[in-house]
């Protein structure tokens, strides 16, 4: 007994004094995760120094390996005490080690312990963009504490549970099963821990995979979305031996026609084709594990409309040294046509760009009797591109004047 008690004071003294918290072994590197992670800690006088360094430590611990930053996990705090205080907000520190040292450095701040007045302090903060909290990521709330409050918390954390804040409680004490139970999120299993402080570390690694589950739940993204396919991406979840997913997607106007697919546990991609044109889809990840739950993933993507090639290209009002180009049809999901030319057989190739609402134009300075290569290629808002060619020849110098003075016959006797 005597050795554990020397064996954690010494881990105290040394956080305590701002030198570097003992690490408990590497731990792998979480991606491909966001959300606004706030740790309500109890910085009354109700906790003791020990108390307080131990559930610094457990913080360390429990944020070692997430990414973060504003593409990642965001974390803060915010100390219970007679008057809640935030220590930083969430975008102060966008780096794991820069947060690691906040921690190390945040300093108890005595007082009541008004746990209601924190909670209703950290309702606004969690959806406050001062705060540099985000609008559209998962929020998460761990609040460590001895157990005891001063003031009612069930009204200010019912508010924060009903704006979608997902509630995790560490009672390091005697607090009530009954009132904490209530205050967590369902199910209280899987929200509540009592725990010795000394023990904080049996339950960081299951706390953290719960905390990963609720900022995972909705990372089901399309990207590379055409008018007959997109592309789906979501975090690494499951590996090849852990599991697989089940992958479900239907329009959102005919869901029976949903149709079904088996993915490997070791993909976080897949592409979807043969999709209509300018269709909503409803598309849902399940992860299959055999280690433990994981949420259905789900994601609303509409595909865009039709893609549609240059018809034709027409070839007009030929000259030695110009000729008349148009094509068909314009469309609103194209922004503008390419028009390569050069002539055949050669390599010298020269570009017109034509803007969207247009569907010809003029080549000129081109040289006479000599027969032309034409490119047209339709650029649509997507990034994709489709072409269609075709030849043109013009005039010989003779020929046109030849022409000219014919013309000039014609119009004399006309008249």
């Amino acid at each position: 007994m005597l050795a554990k008690t020397v064996l954690s004071l010494g881990l105290w003294l040394q956080f305590a004094v701002g030198q570097n918290t003992p690490e408990r072994g590497p731990q792998p590197s979480v991606a491909n995760s966001e959300g606004d992670l706030l740790f309500l800690l109890d910085s009354s006088g109700s906790v003791s120094y020990y108390e307080f360094s131990k559930v610094k430590e457990f913080m360390w611990d429990l944020v070692q390996p997430f990414t973060f930053g504003p593409k990642g996990v965001q974390a803060s705090i915010i100390h219970i005490s007679t008057v809640p205080t935030m220590e930083f907000p969430f975008d102060r520190h966008p780096s794991g080690a820069a947060l690691r040292q906040a921690i190390r450095d945040t300093r108890q701040l005595m007082g009541d312990t008004n746990t209601g007045s924190a909670l209703s302090y950290a309702r606004d903060k969690l959806f406050s963009n001062q705060a540099g909290a985000r609008p559209d990521v998962p929020k998460v709330l761990v609040w460590v504490t001895d157990g005891f409050s001063s003031d009612d918390i069930s009204e200010p954390m019912q508010l924060l549970k009903d704006m979608g804040v997902t509630v995790f409680i560490v009672s390091t004490g005697r607090g009530n099963y009954l009132q904490l139970s209530a205050a967590a999120s369902p199910p209280p299993d899987k929200h509540l821990h009592f725990v010795d402080v000394d023990d904080l570390p049996i339950i960081t690694k299951e706390l953290r995979d719960a905390i990963l589950d609720v900022i995972q739940a909705n990372q089901l993204h399309a990207v590379d979305i055409t008018s007959s396919s997109f592309h789906l991406t979501w975090p690494k979840l499951l590996s090849q031996e852990t599991g697989y997913y089940t992958l479900e997607y239907a329009p959102t106007d005919d869901l029976a026609r949903k149709r079904t697919m088996q993915v490997s546990g070791a993909h976080t991609s897949l592409m979807l084709s043969n999709l209509a044109p300018e269709t909503t889809y409803e598309v849902a990840l399940i992860p299959e594990s055999n280690v433990h739950y994981f949420a259905p993933q789900t994601t609303r993507v509409t595909t865009l409309a039709e893609e549609i090639s240059p018809t034709q290209v027409l070839i007009s009002e030929s000259a030695p040294r110009s000729f008349h180009v148009s094509w068909a049809p314009t469309l609103d999901s194209v922004i503008g046509y390419q028009i390569l030319y050069g002539p055949l057989p050669g390599n010298s190739v020269k570009l017109l760009e034509v803007d969207g609402k247009h569907n010809s134009t003029v080549v000129e300075n081109l040289a006479p009797n000599t027969t032309y290569l034409v490119t047209v290629t339709a650029i649509y808002r997507s990034g994709k591109e489709k072409s269609l060619s075709a030849k043109a020849c013009t005039l010989e110098a003779t020929e046109a004047r030849g022409y000219k003075h014919r013309q000039s016959m014609t119009d004399s006797g006309m008249n």
